[in-house]
């Protein structure tokens, strides 16, 4: 990163007609920034956009289906926390230049590790087969097969990562973020009520019967997952961002945090606009996209379901692969989408493994998705308070983080949003534990 921001200010000197000279320096200096801005831009807005995948689709697509916008307040609260959650990664990516998993060795030792890991690699392994299940889903909708959408697609995530590097991934990752805004235009085809827009947004309706309060929970809980904050976290490090350079990582976080929220918006819109007033009944993203044709148009249904293929595939890619990140980081293999295949053995098997797997149980006859789909946010919610309880705890370790621990702001959000998930973790375990007794 040294070596660009050199190369920028050589090019700015370049350009000034005084060759850089204290009265034409401002220009330059502002230009300057914003290119250096420009080149660390990425981690943030990847992680921030790639939360809106296949399950965040649908629990979004859900809410606006049976709530129509009373639900849309709940994204301010959901904004602030990842705000703040995502920073803290990248800070401690930043001053530390260590990863999440190695940082929590380090501090906690390798049993707790292992036990934390065991059950994020199962959940990540549920939550890819649940994001090929929304390639499968969207592709169904323009009349391909899954037979032949879902290997193609596993192939050409497996190539990306495999034969590309860091640079390229990440921008191609960009494309797809940008590719997420096709929500817009779905919301605005359906014709919402955009006064009823801004006073779901604007005014909290509560409720406390146990499904409101479930729907608030998962909106709340859906917009932070645990992988996040490990790939929040080493694609800082992979990025090269010093501390001189984390204003610009902070606002990268700042703008994915937004287009994340922004998204989910106008999922609930397009949903709340077209389904919610028919009442029509929805059980995942695919029915929306369905249900949208007969009262928005059959555009607005297929942009509908591109916006949940581009998801799927983002974050059929991420999701694997910050696992692989994580693990080696823990166990102190060499990990990075940089390193060669033989650099970086166990990071590519495991990366691998995870994209076979969850394909493969995809493209078995009558796999249980449902199943699948409910016990891998089961673990998600059961991990995610011990991921958020070690990351707050060393982010205000004076010995790792110096001057740059959190402050009282910053601490009030992150107990705040790891109590509020601890009771999501109950509220989700209970009813499904019963729900799978109750069939046997």
């Amino acid at each position: 990163m040294a070596a660009q921001e050199a190369a920028y200010k050589q090019r700015y000197d370049a350009m000034s007609p005084n060759g850089g000279s204290a009265e034409n320096s401002a220009k330059p200096n502002l230009w300057r920034n914003f290119l250096i801005f420009l080149a660390i831009l990425g981690p943030g807005i990847v992680t921030g956009s790639v939360d809106n995948d296949a399950g965040g689709i649908t629990t979004y697509s859900v809410a606006g289906a049976i709530y129509g916008y009373k639900l849309l307040w709940t994204l301010i609260p959901s904004f602030i926390a990842l705000v703040v959650v995502q920073e803290m990664n990248a800070r401690m990516g930043v001053v530390t230049g260590k990863g999440l998993a190695d940082l929590i060795r380090e501090n906690f030792g390798v049993r707790i590790t292992f036990v934390i890991f065991l059950g994020l690699i199962a959940a990540d392994i549920g939550n890819t087969a649940t994001e090929f299940a929304g390639v499968a889903g969207s592709m169904d909708i323009f009349g391909i097969s899954k037979y032949l959408s879902v290997p193609l697609v596993a192939a050409a995530v497996w190539i990306l990562v495999v034969k590309g590097n860091y640079k390229v991934t990440e921008r191609i990752f960009l494309l797809f973020s940008v590719c997420l805004l096709s929500y817009i235009v779905s919301a605005v085809l359906a014709k919402p009520d955009w006064k009823a827009v801004g006073t779901g947004f604007v005014s909290p309706a509560m409720h406390f019967d146990k499904d409101y309060l479930s729907m608030v929970l998962g909106i709340i809980g859906t917009t932070i997952a645990p992988w996040m904050q490990f790939y929040m976290q080493s694609a800082v490090i992979e990025k090269g961002i010093r501390i001189e350079e984390y204003k610009y990582a902070v606002w990268d976080v700042i703008i994915g945090c937004i287009a994340t929220v922004v998204v989910a918006f106008f999922i609930i819109v397009a949903c709340a606009a077209t389904l919610h007033v028919n009442g029509v009944v929805i059980s995942e993203a695919k029915d929306a996209a369905l249900s949208l044709k007969p009262f928005a148009g059959a555009f607005a249904s297929q942009l509908f379901a591109f916006g949940l293929f581009v998801a799927s595939v983002f974050s059929a890619t991420i999701l694997p692969l910050a696992t692989a990140f994580y693990v080696c980081e823990a166990f102190g293999f060499e990990a990075g989408i940089n390193k060669k295949l033989g650099e970086a053995p166990q990071f590519y098997a495991l990366f691998t493994f995870i994209i076979v797997i969850s394909a493969g149980i995809i493209l078995v006859p009558n796999a249980p998705l449902i199943a699948i789909t409910i016990w891998s946010q089961v673990l998600n919610a059961m991990l995610l308070p011990a991921v958020l309880i070690s990351m707050i705890l060393m982010v205000n370790n004076k010995r790792l983080m110096g001057q740059y621990v959190n402050g009282p702001f910053q601490n009030i959000v992150g107990w705040s949003t790891t109590v509020v998930l601890i009771v999501l973790t109950f509220m989700l375990i209970v009813p499904a534990i019963f729900s799978m007794l109750l069939k046997r």
